[in-house]
């Protein structure tokens, strides 16, 4: 196979219409088939229902840990945005290339891929990893049973590249999430004789404002960390139900609620603190009306923080390739956290700006493509030194 510029393959990659609910395979397969075209064998660990997978590759030698590229081949959805090109086709204009996932993250994907035929040549010392997975905008979900595998194997890599976006300024911290849906059970009846039954809605507010003081001590001087934006953890409900006619007591409320967590801090201990609460405080009150009352928490995702100190090889060797020493942390989460559970060190670089993730009329900028191929190639001069 010919060579193909990142302009070329993120034209491909941006054809493949990823979103996290749908499969794909198709493009895993045309990356398996690219990277066979010039003899690099790969891994595919799937899910469950073989619907979607991850991919693994390496280059140079195996007898010794590597750098892994990594990134995430699932998008987000458009529906309901107001596209004024085809999502899914990749148009430029005036140095701009758009499309769903050019910023977040394909590009990142184009450049690597674009970079392959030339690792391939040079006589590298250590190797390079390409790590392709699904899932990362629903949770951080898919890349997990690849970094099982990883985890226990003799030569996994030493450390990983994340190519998030960052206008390819080096990062080296992020915050965690938990997100959990908590759902109240009540005890319905007539609303003229409200004080008889249980009001799912309004204890699901006593919660929810619960929550809200716990933000707020989370937010006092002894809990902060200046290198993030806002610099301390946060806890926000986003998505609340209930209620079926105003003239009927409410007897479900659920709602789902999120803490960003800063490094360091287990971001359980805000929903420990809202169940021993509600524990505490309301179920007592509710079961004195009607018995079968109750208060539940499930997960829905969650994954780590990262904070890879500056002073690491990961660290210097970003510095390296972006030639700055001003390490910075981002506001988004990334699978970062969970490949330094895995025993990998990892950094975050990449092409184009967050700022277009996720939006319509997503775009990334030519020049930002080929300071990433620039970047790539810096990575392959250093390995074959």
């Amino acid at each position: 196979m010919n060579e193909m510029s990142s302009r070329a393959l993120l034209e491909k990659l941006i054809g493949f219409a990823t979103v996290s609910r749908d499969s794909n395979l198709a493009m895993i397969e045309f990356v398996r088939h690219y990277l066979a075209a010039h003899d690099v064998e790969c891994e595919l660990f799937y899910n469950d229902e073989r619907t979607k997978a991850n991919l693994f590759a390496t280059i140079g030698p195996r007898d010794r840990g590597g750098i892994a590229l990594s990134g995430h081949t699932d998008v987000v959805p458009v529906d309901g945005q107001a596209w004024t090109i085809d999502p899914f086709r990749l148009v430029e204009k005036d140095g701009r290339l758009f499309g769903r996932g050019t910023a977040d993250m394909k590009g990142f994907l184009a450049s690597v891929l674009a970079a392959v035929p030339k690792f391939v040549k040079r006589d590298l010392k250590m190797p390079v990893h390409l790590a392709f997975s699904y899932d990362e905008e629903v949770g951080c979900l898919g890349v997990r049973p690849m970094l099982e595998q990883l985890a226990h194997r003799k030569h996994k890599p030493v450390l990983c590249l994340i190519g998030e976006p960052t206008m390819l300024k080096p990062v080296l911290g992020h915050k965690g999430k938990l997100a959990m849906r908590c759902c109240v059970k009540g005890a319905a009846c007539h609303s003229a004789y409200a004080p008889y039954g249980v009001n799912a809605i309004q204890y699901a507010a006593r919660l929810i404002n619960y929550l809200d003081e716990i933000g707020e001590e989370l937010a006092q001087p002894g809990h902060r960390d200046e290198r993030f934006d806002p610099p301390y953890s946060t806890v926000q409900t986003g998505i609340i139900k209930g209620g079926r006619a105003l003239n009927i007591v409410p007897a479900e409320c659920e709602f789902d609620f999120e803490v960003r967590a800063l490094p360091g801090f287990d971001a359980n201990q805000v929903a420990d603190r809202l169940q021993s609460y509600a524990e505490a405080e309301l179920l007592p009150k509710m079961r004195a009306v009607k018995a079968d009352t109750d208060i539940s928490m499930q997960p829905l995702s969650a994954y780590p923080g990262l904070a890879t100190s500056p002073d690491s090889e990961a660290a210097r060797l970003l510095t390296l390739l972006s030639g700055s020493t001003e390490f910075g942390t981002v506001a988004f989460g990334t699978e970062g956290g969970l490949f330094e559970q895995a025993g990998i060190p990892t950094v975050v670089c990449g092409p184009g700006s967050m700022d277009q993730g996720h939006k319509p009329d997503e775009y990334i900028t030519c020049e930002q493509l080929r300071d990433c191929d620039a970047m790539l190639l810096r990575l392959a001069d250093h390995l074959s030194t």
